[in-house]
């Protein structure tokens, strides 16, 4: 009788650790392409990104840098002041995006351009991205504590 019920506890936890392992097995692949990091314009210059690979960029967009094509296509430059990478977005823009304000953006590099996916602005005079923050205070540029995220 006791033999059964220690059989019947291995074959438990037996079903249960390959079941942990599926579901962790299923979960990483399909975080695989769900996971974009985040970088400054200077760890782009520094440190570009591999082919193809999906990452978020974040700064300031550039004084005189937003050029508008036809339709929907904008061409524009997002700095962290230590360095200026080109952007390009085929969209509608959010309505708070303008000149000297935080944004980030979502695409891959393609030749030396970020062709943005999805562009993210900031939702009011005076917010910037953490992240965005972060960098500038990195590079010695000081934020108004009124644009910290309030959390």
């Amino acid at each position: 009788m006791r033999s059964l019920k220690k059989k019947r506890r291995i074959q438990v936890l037996s079903a249960a650790a390959v079941a942990l392992v599926i579901a962790t097995g299923l979960i990483g692949y399909g975080f695989r392409d769900g996971i974009n990091f985040y970088r400054s314009p200077a760890q782009v210059a520094a440190e570009p990104p591999d082919a193809g690979e999906v990452f978020k960029l974040g700064g300031l967009v550039e004084e005189g840098s937003i050029r508008r094509g036809e339709g929907t296509t904008v061409t524009f430059a997002v700095t962290d002041t230590a360095a200026t990478i080109p952007v390009h977005f085929e969209g509608i823009l959010p309505d708070l995006f303008a000149e000297g304000q935080g944004m980030i953006g979502t695409g891959t590099l393609q030749d030396g351009v970020f062709v943005a996916s999805e562009i993210l602005a900031k939702h009011d005079e005076n917010y910037m991205p953490k992240e965005v923050i972060d960098t500038l205070e990195a590079q010695g540029v000081h934020v108004n504590p009124a644009a910290l995220p309030s959390s």
